[in-house]
């Protein structure tokens, strides 16, 4: 797993700067500390944003949240301007008990707060993977893809 170590070990170097006040955990420094702080979540995360994953990518999450009535909420993720915010609760009734049961069990807690965890993440994440505001067509790549462009995240910090 070189590059997942090296993306990591990036994100514990540059992430040292928290963000300035406790309500700005959505910016990318808040980010960063909080994937650093938790690698399994960056493996959870980037698995389901990857194209081909069992959730079917960013595409796929956008049609879940369009299932659920939330597709506006991940649409201000992806586009420009404020991200609304998701409680655990709802990202829980987006995923479904078995995908969530599933991605508590790879970050060895109870479900909801796996959902918790996801629900501070996604939104600033996602913001931060579609800069052009919109989704690409093709998807945010597989994910080595991801690694590279958080690294390159990284690197605008």
């Amino acid at each position: 797993m070189g590059l997942l170590d090296s993306v990591l070990g990036a994100v514990l170097n540059n992430g040292q700067q928290q963000p300035s006040q406790p309500g700005e955990a959505g910016g990318l420094g808040g980010l960063l500390g909080v994937l650093a702080s938790n690698p399994q979540l960056l493996q959870v995360i980037t698995g389901m944003l990857s194209n081909g994953s069992a959730q079917g990518g960013l595409g796929g999450l956008v049609e879940k949240f369009q299932q659920a009535g939330m597709g506006d909420v991940i649409g201000s993720w992806i586009g420009a301007g404020h991200n609304q915010p998701i409680s655990g609760d709802q990202l829980g009734q987006v995923l479904g008990s078995d995908t969530l049961s599933n991605i508590a069990s790879q970050l060895g807690v109870q479900p909801n707060e796996a959902a918790s965890q996801l629900s501070h993440v996604l939104p600033g994440l996602i913001d931060k993977l579609t800069p052009q505001g919109q989704a690409p067509a093709q998807g945010l790549g597989n994910e080595g893809d991801l690694f590279g462009m958080l690294g390159g995240l990284l690197q605008q910090k």
